[in-house]
């Protein structure tokens, strides 16, 4: 029996190909790994990295300004000393090429634990989900928003039949809800999610049992695509959406101004 062809969806350009070569090829190099690993724990100077890996000066800067090529690293000047922290961004560039390359690798169901419980959201719930995500908004890093929108936005906004609050001993400890991404019928069946969690019950897998019951009410609602913008800085909110399947479609660099500076964004997207 022959062996089926599989044919590629969508190929790769010789310019994408470059480009994600050039990302796993800056890593290649053990220093590079190793430093990189090092700015990861906060912003400093490539005099105390040189020190912490036990190489020449000239030789840290040399592959700082790969890794800053490449867009893991930023580099900026402070006086005579140049400082050196991870570029938000670069947290999604090589899962971002992977899922290019390789394609989304679908993600197993998730299981949300068996102490939360999730429903429809109700009028009475009105004032948690608001205080929650007023402390989403208090975080920065969360939503572009600085000020809680009115009941009546969000009501208006957000799909009837896609609503839902996570409960967790008699109490709402978030929410998830969907929003239209556009009014054309072609995109009917396009919406991004939103969730939030209180901050009292986040690590307590509530996160994943509202995604859960969303991403089930939208296969099932007939939603053939959810998506969701994240900051980079959010790295728990990225982990969740690609634990259920939501790969990354880009990065939107500098795409809005958020409390007075440019912020980048992620694009993720899980298909039915």
């Amino acid at each position: 029996m022959s062996s089926p062809v599989v044919t590629p969806r969508v190929a790769l350009t010789v310019d994408q190909a470059v480009a994600y070569a050039e990302r796993f090829g800056c890593l290649a190099d053990p220093t590079r790994v190793r430093l990189l690993h090092a700015v990861a724990a906060g912003e400093t100077t490539v005099g105390r990295l040189a020190d912490v890996l036990g190489v020449s000066q000239p030789t840290c800067s040399h592959h700082l300004r790969k890794l800053a090529a490449a867009g893991f690293v930023h580099l900026r000047r402070d006086g005579t000393a140049t400082l050196a922290s991870v570029d938000p961004a670069g947290r999604v560039l090589l899962p971002h090429a992977v899922d290019a390359v390789l394609g989304a690798i679908p993600a197993r169901p998730l299981e949300p634990p068996a102490d939360v419980a999730v429903r429809a959201m109700v009028d009475d719930d009105w004032a948690d989900v608001r205080r929650i995500y007023g402390e989403g908004i208090a975080t920065g890093d969360a939503t572009f928003e600085t000020e809680v929108p009115s009941r009546r936005t969000l009501d208006v906004k957000w799909l009837l039949d896609h609503r839902w609050v996570a409960v967790v001993d008699g109490v709402v400890a978030g929410w998830a809800a969907a929003t239209p991404v556009s009014p054309r019928e072609c995109y009917a069946g396009v919406a991004e999610t939103s969730l939030y969690v209180d901050a009292r019950f986040r690590g307590r897998g509530v996160g994943k049992a509202l995604l859960h019951r969303q991403v089930g009410a939208a296969d099932a609602g007939g939603l053939w695509t959810l998506q969701a913008v994240v900051f980079p800085e959010n790295r728990a909110s990225v982990a969740l959406h690609r634990s259920a399947g939501f790969r990354t479609v880009g990065v939107r660099e500098r795409i809005a101004v958020h409390r007075g500076v440019w912020r980048d964004t992620i694009l993720l997207e899980r298909r039915a």
